[in-house]
Formats: structure tokens, sequence, C-alpha cells
């Protein structure tokens, strides 16, 4: 806050206002005076927009403030503005949200209760979207369309006013948004075209090193029923493709850079030479457009562990450019333990050996390897089989995933076999992290499976986002 705003004088170094010297009464005098002259000219201009707004109402137009709420997660407001107006933009919810217009200005971050005015005198006559861009708010509601017109007024109404939901509609919405997601398992066909993390066959070169091709592009990618987002992808899939290998063997990635500019591969979590650990230019150069580089490295401990862009990672990897790399993650499975008194199989075998990637953020956007609500994958088990899933986050946010009925065992973490395994309902996943956990499906059922963060899960359209299910027979 500037000095003329806070209303308060020079401040000394311990942030207190200087009071070493007191206004003598002559400058007092020609303060009162100058008050009183600066409140003359104020009267005499409000007194010549009067007049202007009888004769020609643009003006007082172009002045004209108007409010907008936003919370959980919608944006409020009368959004068709007069030419030049500004928006007084006031976060009335219980987190932090900003106001963007797409290509735009936009705010700052605003805190709980904190507000901010959004000039507009930069826009044309014209239709603009208005966004919160705090990862996943977008998604969740938090977008609406924003109308500049030199003959808007404004109106002074509560932008809340007149604004109670249909219940009857919310419902059916509610129970509409499941049925894509219903018919996908009944008939094994995916609601969407695409799936991500296809598990990939290698090439064996003369060599003996086992070579897996990816190749990053940029393309389209069916994120949920009928919208398509360009996507950043590997080998055309988001995620992309799962590499497995095992102890000992020879590995290479072979990088095919298809992208507009250049590039990296970040092999997260694996224990390689320093020359393949894919951050330009300090290891490497960066793999121009068009240009290939392998990454080689003999597989020497178990890896539950990632690939995915260093240079440009920040808009790469939110729009779809990841994949699993994992190792020998079969070993780490804690058999024949007893565990808070439930025993772990000495032989046991899992029915389903998956991959769970969360992201929030960039086109993807809330999701589960690469797909929103009820374009998910469903898992589907007879009663008392066992399954192990490693979550990944890729996204900008911690995303606490439950699980419903079946307590989750944790038995790894970052690829590292916990010395403590533990069971929980609810596990926090932060972003760049990977858990691995073990449950048993010995009750029958439709179990949801979902972020516990609710606006990651449902929107007044119902359930999308970040949710499956787990369907025991």
């Amino acid at each position: 806050m500037s000095e003329e705003e806070s209303g308060s004088g020079p401040e000394n170094s311990e942030g207190v206002p200087d009071k070493k010297s007191s206004p003598s009464p002559y400058s007092t005098m020609l303060t009162i005076l100058g008050a009183g002259v600066a409140a003359a000219i104020t009267i005499l201009a409000i007194g010549f927009v009067v007049d202007n707004d009888k004769d020609d109402g643009g003006d007082a137009l172009a002045e004209a403030t108007v409010p907008v709420e936003l919370s959980e997660f919608a944006i409020d407001g009368n959004l068709t503005v007069p030419i030049g107006a500004e928006l007084d933009v006031q976060n009335i919810g219980s987190q932090v949200h900003n106001l963007v217009v797409e290509s735009g200005p936009r705010t700052e971050d605003l805190a709980a209760g904190e507000s901010a005015l959004l000039g507009l005198s930069d826009l044309d006559q014209g239709d603009y979207v208005v966004y919160c861009d705090i990862a996943g708010h977008r998604d969740a509601g938090m977008e609406a369309d924003l109308v500049v017109d030199a003959n808007a007024e404004i109106s002074a109404d509560d932008p809340h006013a007149g604004a109670n939901p249909d219940w009857a509609q919310l419902d059916k919405d509610m129970i509409d948004s499941f049925a894509p997601f219903v018919d996908a398992l009944e008939t094994g066909e995916p609601a969407t075209e695409g799936i991500g993390g296809q598990s990939m066959e290698p090439v064996k070169d003369p060599d003996g090193f086992l070579r897996y091709d990816i190749t990053a592009e940029i393309g389209e990618w069916e994120v949920e029923p009928g919208k398509f987002v360009e996507a950043w992808m590997y080998n055309g899939q988001v995620p992309g493709p799962t590499i497995r290998a095992e102890i000992g063997d020879k590995v290479r990635i072979r990088f095919i850079n298809k992208l507009p500019m250049g590039t990296d591969m970040h092999l997260h979590g694996i224990d390689k030479p320093n020359e393949f650990d894919g951050v330009a230019p300090l290891t490497q150069d960066l793999v121009e457009s068009g240009d290939s580089f392998d990454y080689d490295f003999t597989a020497v401990e178990t890896a539950v562990a990632m690939y995915h862009p260093h240079a440009h990672g920040y808009l790469a990897i939110p729009n779809g450019l990841w994949g699993a790399l994992i190792i020998g993650d079969d070993a780490l499975i804690p058999r024949g333990r007893t565990i808070s008194g439930v025993e772990i199989p000495a032989d046991l075998e899992p029915a389903m050996e998956g991959v769970m990637t969360l992201n929030d953020s960039g086109t993807i956007g809330l999701s589960l390897n690469g797909k929103s609500f009820p374009a998910t994958e469903g898992y589907v088990f007879e009663q008392g089989d066992w399954a192990t899933f490693h979550y990944y986050n890729e996204g900008l946010q911690i995303h606490p995933m439950h699980l419903h009925q079946f307590p989750q065992l944790v038995y790894a973490r970052d690829g590292i076999p916990l010395d403590q395994p533990y069971f929980a309902d609810t596990i926090n996943v932060a972003p760049g992290e990977r858990y691995s956990v073990l449950f048993q499906t010995d009750k029958p059922g439709a179990w949801v499976w979902h972020c516990h963060i609710l606006n990651h899960a449902e929107r007044e359209e119902g359930m999308f986002g970040m949710v499956t299910a787990v369907v025991v027979q």
C-alpha cells in the first residue's frame, strides 16, 4: 500500500511513522486552504459529470464499477459491462481465487475476504472469457462469459439475487453424470477415444539393450465425453506408455522430439549415469525439434519412477507429457508379513498391478490417467482379489486419495520399500510423489475411489474429474 493510500507519512526503520518534526501553524493553514480549493474543484467536477450524464451517458458508464464475487466454485455478477468499465472483484469464498480475462488483464491472487479492481479499459467491444486460474478451479466451474458493450447498463442488484439453484435439476444432473461410466463398465467400451499409460514392449538392440522408442508431440486428446483438448503426448497418449523392466536389464529410451521447441527427458527416480539425467543444459544439450537422444542405463535396483521433460516442464507436464517407468516392483510387496493384524499371503499374486496418475492443471485438468470422470477407467475384480497400484502425482496440488471400504496398505514411497508399512483409507500424494499401495477386494459391490478435495470430484453438473470406482463381483 502506498503512503497516499495508507494516509501515513514516511516511516522510520522500525516501520513507525516519523514524528520527529511537527507542522507549523503556517503550513497547517496552507493545508486547510489547499483542502478547501481541492473540494471546490471536486464539486465542480462532479457537477460537470452530472451535466454530461444528462446529455450523454457514455462518460458516466465508462467510469462504472461492476461488482463481481468469487466463491467455491463460481463467478457471480453482471458480466455485461460498458466499454472502459472496471470490475470490483471480491473473494467471498474460503480459498484463494483470482480473476483472469483470457488473453487480457488479471487480478493478483486474492485470499478469502480480499478484493481488487480489474480495469477493462484495454478491451474493445466484444465477447471474452473470464476464469480463475488457480489449479483445478476453472474445471470446477469458475469460468464465465464477459460481454463488453457500449450500450450496456450497470445494475446495482445483488449478484446473487435470484440465484437459488434448481434442486431437482441438480439431482438429475448428478444421476445422469454416472451414465457413461456405468455404460463403459457394462459394455467394456471406453467412454472416450484414447487410452493412456499402456504397457510398452521393447525392441532388443544388437548390443543387448532393451529399446523403448518414445515420441513427444502435440495432438488432440479426449479428456471427457465430447471434450477434446490440445495435449502434449508421448506416443499419442496421456499418460505416455508405461515402461517396465527388471533388475539387470540394460534399458535404452530413445527419445524423439516432434514438439515445436527443444526439450529433454528427465528420468525421475532412476539410478543412472549423470549424462542421462535429462536436464539441459547441465547434463546434455537440448534435443532440438526433429532430433532424438538415447538415454541408456542398467537397472540396478527396484524403482517406481517416471519420465517427463525438465526443460519447459512447467508447460509440458500439466498438458500431459509424463509417463511411468517401473523396475522390479513386484519385489516391493511385503509378502508373508502381518501388518496391523492383517496377514499378507506369502504366495500373493496380484490380480492387477495398476498405475494411477493424478493431474489437476493444464489442458488435461482434474483427471486420473489423463481422463476426467465419467471417462475414467473403472476396475473390476472378483471377491477376494488382491491389487497393487502406484499413485503418481504429476499435478500442482496435493491430492488425498480415498478408496471406499478397502483400507490401502502403503508399502513403498517413491519406489523405496517402507520398513513399517501402514494401512490408510486416505493417502495424501504431493506433486512428484509416488505411493505404492496394496488392497484386498473382500466385499462385493461398486465402491467409489476419488480425490477427497470435493471440488476435484463434483461440480454443479454432477461427478467429474478425479473419480473412478472399484467393482467387486
